[in-house]
């Protein structure tokens, strides 16, 4: 068993890691958008956002996602929105992609223009399920969720930060505590974690939210000269 010495060093640990991604990584600078490449497209990114450099999860999930053909599609932290795109690019009829941040929300409608899908997606500033209307429904729900534990009375100073870290994994219980309940019969609920992340924390959070994670699929990348192994999970019922 770890001790609270160890689990103190290694949350530590990650967390410092946490930090050189946010610094290595981070959203772009300057009073407008600008632009990068990913899975063979070109994207729009407004400063804040974070954007999904090649071998970040994005890359990987956003293909190995079972998108629901002609279904309802809905991606919670959508970012960039390479995915929510790439959703309706990819046999989803309706598209709906939310963010905490509107730099992403603002992104994400550039890139639903820049590849002619702005008639099967919208974006809207929400935390989580908060701004939808009440009784949306949907065959399939997504969040690459931010892996990183911060400490309870960690500050967001900006807008890419909560692409990286979450107080506590609380956004994380929420998302799977509520997720059920925004799917339509027979649709799916899946999150992303990886190996940066604390593991047996995220199996508690997943328990204590009357949860369990079940593989899809996994990759092995490298990331900013760390190795990393990204996976996928269906969230199911315990």
């Amino acid at each position: 068993m770890q001790s609270a010495e160890q689990h103190t060093e290694d949350f530590a640990d990650r967390y410092r890691l946490g930090r050189k991604l946010v610094e290595e990584l981070g959203g772009a600078d300057g009073p407008g958008p600008t632009a990068f490449d990913l899975l063979g497209k070109q994207w729009d990114v407004v400063p804040g956002t974070y954007a999904p450099h090649p071998g970040t999860g994005t890359e990987w999930y956003t293909t190995a996602i079972p998108y629901p053909s002609g279904g309802r599609f809905l991606e919670i932290g959508c970012g960039a929105g390479v995915t929510a795109i790439w959703a309706a690019l990819h046999g989803c009829a309706e598209v709906t992609a939310t963010d905490i941040v509107q730099s992403a929300v603002d992104s994400t409608l550039l890139n639903a223009a820049r590849h002619g899908v702005a008639d099967r997606v919208r974006a809207l500033r929400s935390d989580l399920f908060d701004e939808l209307g009440p009784d949306e429904r949907f065959d399939a729900v997504f969040w690459n969720c931010s892996v990183f534990e911060a400490p309870a009375d960690f500050e967001f100073t900006r807008d890419f930060e909560w692409a990286i870290f979450d107080r506590g994994y609380s956004a994380l219980g929420r998302y799977l505590s509520q997720v059920h309940g925004r799917l339509l019969p027979g649709g799916r609920a899946l999150v992303t974690f990886n190996s940066f992340g604390d593991a047996d924390r995220i199996t508690g959070v997943a328990a204590q939210a009357g949860t369990r994670l079940a593989p899809l699929g996994t990759a092995d990348r490298e990331l900013a000269g760390e190795q990393v192994t990204y996976k996928l999970f269906e969230v199911l019922p315990a």
